[in-house]
């Protein structure tokens, strides 16, 4: 049975301002439809002092928490795996929460079951977005106050770098680099970290447009500086630029192109790039920080407003599909 073309032209202007309103709690937006990531309230980003480390019993050393399924959170967990730091930093892994939107802490620490509640323990603002990545120092004993060391990527990341560490540990962003990794970072951060996020979440196709043009553009900006320069983005040494935007690509076939419309170009067609993220995911330590079952369970469980049946697809081995050769035409 046919259903009348006014009950349909009616049931989808129905839903499609069900689904802005959903996509306005998603994914704010400017008034031209593109999709703009709310502001986070500047946060100090703090290093402890290496003795400090020292002394203090294993228990009481500071917890890096992370999501399985945030790209930002990942960043961070591979500075710890790269650099070493698993002996002065523990990681916790927070589970999402898809029916109530907030992270989980299953089992609780410091008497918090859910990152919200960890937050107001450390004595964070009302104001602060409980976010992944957190790093917490729940301070040197059963009567110290935790705090809160940073929340933010890009400055924890960086921060991490110059944790104390072992002698022999990269030093991923060195004195000659700096210039070089910010240069990629005012590239990357906008066009390709957040730009999966500007298609995703774009409120029409003219959004969507700008912001895939300008992803696929910065793409190939990066595939031709790999060409130049490799094997890394800045040349002999792998640097902070790389770790911001792995991340990124290692989601792209199982979340960023099936679910925000990443589809301009697959990523095979840019060689040099293919090889990048094969030789970043096998360093050691980096594939035991990529689960993409989880991923596709969390975005694709989790963003109703673009996947409204809760349907979480199948897809191929991560390291099966990410270390075959390039597709021959």
């Amino acid at each position: 049975m046919s259903i009348p073309p006014l009950v349909v032209r009616s049931v989808r202007q129905g839903w499609q301002w069900q689904w802005r309103q959903l996509m306005g709690g998603l994914g704010p937006a400017d008034s031209d439809g593109n999709y703009q990531r709310p502001e986070s309230q500047p946060m100090q980003t703090m290093v402890l002092d290496a003795d400090d480390l020292q002394r203090r019993d294993p228990a009481w050393r500071p917890r890096l928490i992370i999501g399985r399924s945030c790209p930002w959170a990942h960043r961070v967990w591979l500075m710890v795996q790269l650099r070493g730091l698993g002996d002065s930093i523990q990681v916790l892994t927070a589970t999402a929460d898809h029916n109530e939107g907030r992270w989980r802490l299953d089992p609780s620490w410091l008497s918090c079951s859910s990152l919200l509640d960890l937050y107001r323990h450390c004595g964070a603002e009302p104001s602060l977005r409980a976010t992944v990545p957190v790093l917490v120092d729940p301070g040197a004993g059963p009567q110290s106050q935790a705090r809160l060391l940073g929340n933010d990527s890009s400055p924890l990341s960086a921060a991490l770098n110059r944790w104390p560490a072992a002698a022999d540990a990269p030093d991923l962003s060195p004195p000659h680099l700096e210039t070089a990794i910010e240069r990629w970072q005012s590239l990357l951060q906008p066009a390709v970290n957040d730009g999966v996020y500007r298609c995703g979440f774009a409120r029409h196709q003219a959004a969507y447009e700008r912001a895939s043009t300008a992803l696929f553009a910065a793409l190939e900006q990066t595939e031709e500086a790999l060409r130049r320069t490799g094997p890394w983005l800045c040349g002999e040494v792998l640097t902070l630029a790389d770790v911001r935007l792995f991340p990124t690509l290692i989601r792209w076939e199982s979340v960023y192109a099936p679910l925000f419309g990443c589809t301009a170009q697959p990523l095979w067609m840019f060689p040099a790039l293919w090889a990048w993220r094969q030789r970043f995911l096998n360093l050691p330590g980096v594939a035991s920080t990529c689960d993409s079952a989880a991923w596709r369970h969390d975005y694709f469980g989790a963003l109703f407003p673009l996947n409204p049946g809760g349907i979480v697809p199948d897809g191929p081995s991560l390291i099966t599909l990410v270390n075959r050769p390039i597709p021959q035409p």
